[in-house]
């Protein structure tokens, strides 16, 4: 992964590049076009991008500057969170509601054009409710939710290992209504907790219920690499999993192993939000202090400040006044 994201984000530097110099200096309205040339262009849809055996990897966003810092690394597809956006708002998933979710997803859509998944826990409902959460999800521009076989409402012990699941009677109808509901090319992904608060055996039969009842994708989680190989053995892909602390490294495969296995998306849905916690406390902590965060002194901050400029393509912005209201 490390590799191929390396290699796009140099392609994309080189882009960057190029609308700044050939030789001649560009124009604004040239540069303008540049900032937004990925936007524009066609992408394709997570559907099409699971269909072959290479695993997609995605990582979590939970706002639109993210979202962008993630396409410049060159991850091909992102994932709204629910944990972890819990977390943001310093609470759990449980108290997290689909409008909130779908403005989230509006936002991160109109600033980059990845497609998104979303971690919709439970469904917010009942077999009748996923009707409502399917349209809103559709219409918010995600290309994918996940619904799990958890009750409703979510308890905090679901983030201590102590998992309640619905009866599989009932997700499948979930399932079924989700399926039934949907307009377009979304993917429903099912999701059971059974290799946690079940077995084994059940687990592999609630997936395999859940394809039955129309699922795309079928997320479980599995905790060592024996894991992984008992579920890529016994279930047809495309399968989806969430790495547990340590991000891939900790599930001890690679991602080829793992698209060997059936995995088609690999999302790590805790690392860039812990990352970012130990960024902001750090710094807070200096500041509070009258010091400058140790990371990044006044100089590096002048470097930043531009940077960042340049991701949520200022210029482009600047340019179209300059044509329009600042003649």
């Amino acid at each position: 992964m490390c590799s191929r994201i390396t290699v796009s984000w140099a392609i994309q530097r080189r882009r960057r590049s190029n609308c700044r110099s050939n030789g001649k200096k560009s124009s604004r309205r040239q540069i303008a076009q540049c900032a937004y040339f990925r936007r524009s262009r066609p992408m394709p849809t997570l559907r099409n991008m699971i269909a072959g055996e290479k695993v997609v990897p995605a990582t979590v966003v939970f706002n639109p500057i993210m979202a962008k810092l993630a396409e410049q690394a060159g991850f091909p597809a992102l994932y709204l969170g629910g944990g972890t956006l819990g977390y943001v708002k310093t609470t759990l998933e449980a108290n997290l509601n689909i409008t909130e979710m779908c403005q989230l997803g509006v936002e991160i859509g109109a600033a980059c054009p990845l497609p998104l998944i979303l971690d919709a826990a439970a469904g917010f409902g009942d077999p009748m409710h996923m009707h409502r959460t399917i349209t809103m999800a559709e219409n918010a521009g995600f290309a994918a939710i996940e619904i799990e076989d958890q009750i409703l409402p979510k308890r905090a012990h679901h983030h201590v290992g102590i998992e309640h699941m619905v009866p599989l009677e009932l997700m499948v109808e979930k399932v079924k209504e989700a399926v039934a509901a949907r307009r377009g090319d979304m993917l429903i992904i099912a999701r059971t907790n059974g290799m946690r608060a079940s077995d084994y055996d059940d687990a592999i039969r609630r997936a395999e219920a859940y394809k039955k009842a129309g699922a795309d994708v079928l997320m479980l989680g599995p905790n060592t690499p024996e894991d992984y190989r008992f579920l890529g053995e016994r279930l047809d892909p495309p399968l989806m999993y969430n790495a547990r602390s340590g991000g891939l490294q900790g599930t001890g495969m690679s991602l080829e192993e793992l698209g060997s296995l059936g995995c088609r998306l690999f999302v790590d849905s805790g690392h860039p939000f812990l990352a970012g916690y130990k960024a902001w406390k750090q710094c807070y902590e200096s500041m509070a202090q009258g010091m400058l965060d140790p990371g990044m002194s006044a100089e590096e901050a002048k470097a930043v400040d531009q940077e960042m400029k340049e991701t949520i393509g200022l210029e482009a912005m600047l340019e179209i006044e300059k044509r329009t209201v600042e003649k």
